[in-house]
C-alpha cells in the first residue's frame, strides 16, 4: 500500500474514534455520517439545550422542544413558553420519539438544521398518553365548538322561561301585598269601633 493510502485509513479510525469534549462519551454503534460529531467532520460550538423528541424524518432530522419561562415585569409574572428546534439525529445514536436528548449548536448542516443530537439522556415512558391526551382534547374542543350553538338556543329559550316565571312571581307577590292590606285595614277599623265601644261601657258604669 501507497503512504497516502495509508494516511487515509489512519484519519479514517482517527474520525471514528473522535472525541468531542464537554464530558460527553461517545455511543457504542459506529456509523458512517458525514455529519455525526463523532464520527463525521462536525465540531461543535455555541449554545446547549436538553428537550424531548416529538418527531423523527427519514432524512435524519428531528424536531426537539422544551419549555422555558420568561419574566413579564409589567405583570411581575413568569410567562410559560415553548422552543423548538430542528435537529440532526444521528444514525450511531438514533434517538425515538418521546426520548430525552442534549443537542450542542454547530455549523450549519441545512436550511434549518443548525444543532446535531450528542447525547440521549433518557425516555419518557407517558410520551405516548400524553399525546393521546391532545389529542382526546382537541377532539373535545372541536365538539364544544360543535355544540356551541345549540347552547346559545338552549340558553336563550332557558332565559325566556326564566323571565316568565319572574313576571309571574311579580304578580303573584302584588296580589299578596293587596290583600295584605285590605285585610289591615279591615282590622284597623274594627279595633277603632271596639275602643269606642269600650270607652262608652266605661261612661255608663260610673256613678253620677
Amino acid at each position: 500500500m501507497n503512504k497516502r493510502a495509508l494516511k487515509m485509513t489512519e484519519k479514517k479510525t482517527e474520525m471514528k474514534n473522535k472525541e468531542v469534549g464537554m464530558g460527553i462519551k461517545a455511543p457504542s454503534k459506529k456509523c458512517e455520517d458525514s455529519k455525526c460529531p463523532f464520527h463525521g467532520s462536525v465540531k461543535l460550538r455555541g449554545r446547549v439545550f436538553v428537550g424531548m423528541l416529538m418527531s423523527k424524518d427519514t432524512h435524519k432530522t428531528a424536531t426537539v422542544v422544551w419549555g422555558r419561562k420568561e419574566y413579564v415585569p409589567k405583570y411581575e409574572r413568569y410567562l410559560k413558553k415553548r422552543s423548538k428546534l430542528r435537529v440532526h439525529n444521528p444514525s450511531c445514536i438514533n434517538a425515538k420519539e418521546g426520548d430525552f436528548v442534549k443537542i450542542v449548536e454547530c455549523k450549519p448542516l441545512s436550511k434549518t438544521k443548525k444543532f446535531v443530537i450528542v447525547e440521549k439522556l433518557g425516555e419518557d415512558f407517558l410520551f405516548e398518553q400524553k399525546e393521546e391526551a391532545m389529542e382526546s382534547g382537541r377532539v373535545m374542543k372541536d365538539k364544544k365548538e360543535d355544540k356551541e350553538p345549540e347552547e346559545d338556543e338552549q340558553e336563550s329559550k332557558s332565559s325566556e322561561e326564566i323571565k316568565e316565571t319572574k313576571e309571574e312571581v311579580k304578580t303573584e307577590e302584588k296580589k299578596v301585598k293587596e290583600d295584605a292590606r285590605t285585610t289591615s285595614g279591615t282590622s284597623s277599623v274594627g279595633k277603632k269601633k271596639e275602643e269606642k265601644a269600650d270607652k262608652t261601657n266605661k261612661t255608663e258604669e260610673e256613678p253620677e
